[in-house]
């Protein structure tokens, strides 16, 4: 899926955004899910970013940890962008590690749609409305009021990931794919 996400999405207006067939992507949950052989590349890339955010949010506890949730949501009311870089990069180390080399991809993927955003509408403010809440979620669950404000921390947060993650997972997150 992010090998696809990665050759198509910078190309793709609205990836993330928009949805594919909802039929079709039931259809192919249930086929990955049941362990049969499916080929992506012969779906809509809607449908496989819809199918990678599922994905995501059904990692038991987030990607990111809700364990270490209230610490993410505070990395951002720190001091200057190294502090926060560092903090963030702590933060990485009390992960798992297949979670932090699933981060790596993850980010090298964004930043490959952010910087075709013109093409594709999709910087990172847009990309991190759209994939944050499949990223991160609180350990128990809120009042709606709670629940938006909370969105939009960790929105907030993983703009500034993908705006940083070059500094904060390596230059080579860049050519993790390889050449397309």
């Amino acid at each position: 899926m992010l090998s696809l996400l990665y050759q198509e999405g910078p190309s793709t207006k609205g990836i993330f955004r928009r949805s594919g067939s909802a039929k079709t992507f039931k259809e192919l949950k249930e086929k990955l899910d049941s362990g049969a052989e499916v080929d992506l590349a012969r779906e809509s890339i809607f449908v496989t970013a819809s199918l990678f955010k599922d994905f995501l949010r059904n990692i038991p506890g987030s990607i990111l940890s809700s364990q270490l949730c209230d610490k993410w949501v505070s990395v951002l009311d720190q001091g200057n962008n190294e502090e926060k870089i560092k903090s963030i990069q702590r933060l990485i180390e009390h992960l798992p590690r297949a979670n932090v080399f699933l981060l790596r991809y993850i980010f090298g993927v964004l930043h490959g749609i952010e910087m075709r955003s013109e093409e594709n509408q999709m910087n990172a403010f847009n990309l991190a409305v759209c994939i944050a809440p499949s990223l991160l979620w609180p350990p128990v669950s809120s009042t709606p009021d709670i629940e938006s404000e909370f969105i939009k921390k960790i929105s907030s947060l993983v703009q500034f990931l993908i705006e940083n993650c070059c500094r904060i997972f390596g230059d080579e997150i860049t050519s993790l794919f390889g050449e397309i």
